[in-house]
Formats: C-alpha cells, sequence, structure tokens
C-alpha cells in the first residue's frame, strides 16, 4: 500500500509536469522506479504501460484546449511509432546505456538554447513539417531506450526552434500516445515471443505501476489548460530549465557521483 501512494504522488507530479512543459513525466517515473531498483528494460516497460493511459487524457485536454499543431502531429506521430517500436526491440537486447552519453549531451545544449530564447524574446518560428518525422523517429527510439525521452527530445528541439510553446507542448503531448502504445506493444511482444528473455518483476512492481496511472490520470486533465494560460515565456523558461536539470542529472549519474 505503501508504493502505491508514494507511486500516486509521483505520477501526479510527474504528469503536471509533463502536461504543462511537455515533459518529464517517463523521466521521473523511471528515475524513481530504477531508484528502487527495478532493471532499465522493466523500468522502461512499465513506464510506458503507465502512458498508456495518462498521454490518452492529456492529449485530450490539450485537444480540447486548441493547443495541436495537426500538420506536424501526423509526422510526429508517425515517426515516433517507428522510432519507439525499434527503441524498444534494441533496448531488449543490449545495454542502452551506450547511447546515454550523447542524449545527455544534446539535453545540454538545447537547455542552453531555449533559455537564450526566452531571454531574448526572439520571434516566433514554424518548424519545418518535412523535418517532423525524422525528430518523431529519433524522439520515439530515445524514449524507448531511456524510458521518458519523447518529450526532452521533440518538445526541446520545437521549442528551441521557436516553435510557440503552447504548441509544441500540446502537439508533442498528443503525438506521444501513439508513440508509448507503440512502445508497450513491442515489449509486450517481445516478452510473450521469447526475445526479452530477461524480463524481471512484472508483478512485484503491479502497485507501483498502478500508482503511476492513477495519479497520472488525476493529474492529467489539468494539461492543456495550463499550457493554454500560462506566458508564453514562462513556459519557456519551464522547458528549459526542466531540460537542464534533467541534463545534470544524468551528468551526474554518468560520472557516478549519484
Amino acid at each position: 500500500m505503501q508504493d502505491f501512494l508514494l507511486f500516486l504522488a509521483v505520477g501526479f507530479l510527474a504528469q503536471i509536469v509533463d502536461g504543462a512543459l511537455g515533459m518529464a513525466y517517463g523521466v521521473i517515473s523511471s528515475t524513481v522506479l530504477l531508484s528502487f531498483g527495478v532493471p532499465p528494460a522493466t523500468a522502461s516497460a512499465s513506464v510506458h504501460a503507465a502512458e498508456v493511459f495518462t498521454t490518452a487524457a492529456s492529449a485530450g485536454s490539450h485537444t480540447v484546449n486548441k493547443n495541436v499543431n495537426w500538420k506536424l502531429f501526423v509526422p510526429l506521430a508517425l515517426g515516433g511509432v517507428v522510432g519507439g517500436g525499434f527503441g524498444a526491440f534494441v533496448l531488449t537486447s543490449i545495454d542502452g546505456d551506450v547511447l546515454k552519453p550523447f542524449i545527455t549531451t544534446y539535453l545540454a545544449i538545447m537547455g542552453v538554447v531555449i533559455i537564450w530564447r526566452a531571454t531574448r524574446q526572439t520571434r516566433e518560428r514554424i518548424f519545418p513539417r518535412k523535418f517532423a518525422g525524422p525528430l518523431g523517429l529519433v524522439g520515439g527510439f530515445f524514449d524507448a531506450i531511456g524510458g521518458g525521452g519523447w518529450g526532452p527530445t521533440v518538445t526541446t528541439t520545437l521549442v528551441g526552434t521557436g516553435q510557440d510553446p503552447r504548441v509544441s507542448i500540446g502537439t508533442t503531448n498528443t503525438a506521444e500516445f501513439f508513440v508509448t502504445s507503440a512502445i508497450s506493444a513491442t515489449f509486450l511482444v517481445a516478452l510473450l515471443t521469447g526475445h526479452w528473455q530477461e524480463a524481471e518483476g512484472f508483478s512485484t512492481h503491479a502497485m507501483a505501476v498502478l500508482g503511476l496511472i492513477l495519479g497520472g490520470l488525476i493529474a492529467a486533465p489539468f494539461a492543456g489548460v495550463i499550457a493554454r494560460i500560462a506566458p508564453r515565456r514562462a513556459l519557456t523558461y519551464g522547458v528549459g530549465a526542466v531540460v537542464l536539470l534533467s541534463a545534470g542529472y544524468q551528468a551526474l549519474r554518468l560520472f557516478k557521483v549519484i
């Protein structure tokens, strides 16, 4: 029961941040699971199982509040599904830690760019649609590998290139439902076909996953409202701060400081 209540709180807080800033649910949830000794692939699979429910609710909220650019949504979602499925397959086969230094470096650079844009009040730009598919592909792959790389990769890139933060967050969150569903399906297929032979402890962590789901579902309806009413500069600063904190935390883990 204690695990359930803890992860209920984790799921609620993580989804509030994720819904408002377009990232952090997967990163926060995965980090807490890993700190409890859950294997990386199992942690990623557990978080994505929870996100199937929370991203559906968040997507509905952003759609109602008109935070979605549908022209970017389609190629982003398609690319994310392909990249996420491939990343989940890779994670059940190799050690995903090999890619973490590159992901951390990218996040640190983009975090600085986003903070700079917020400070300079640069003019809004439209992200080129032809690059949305490749961005989704990379974001989906990193999401499966890291248990929460979709938002940090996609939202960060959209905001970093000058796209309206509200639209960037809403579009990323809405596409994430399809990405996380594809990743979860791939994990399930890998488990059922025997490809993922090292899967451990799903039944042991069932209450934690249930807590993540319920906490996220309680918070998800507020996502679109927060993104719609928050000032653009505040959202930009918020995205940049979360990205830099995430990159800093990952760097400390890479150098075994924590």
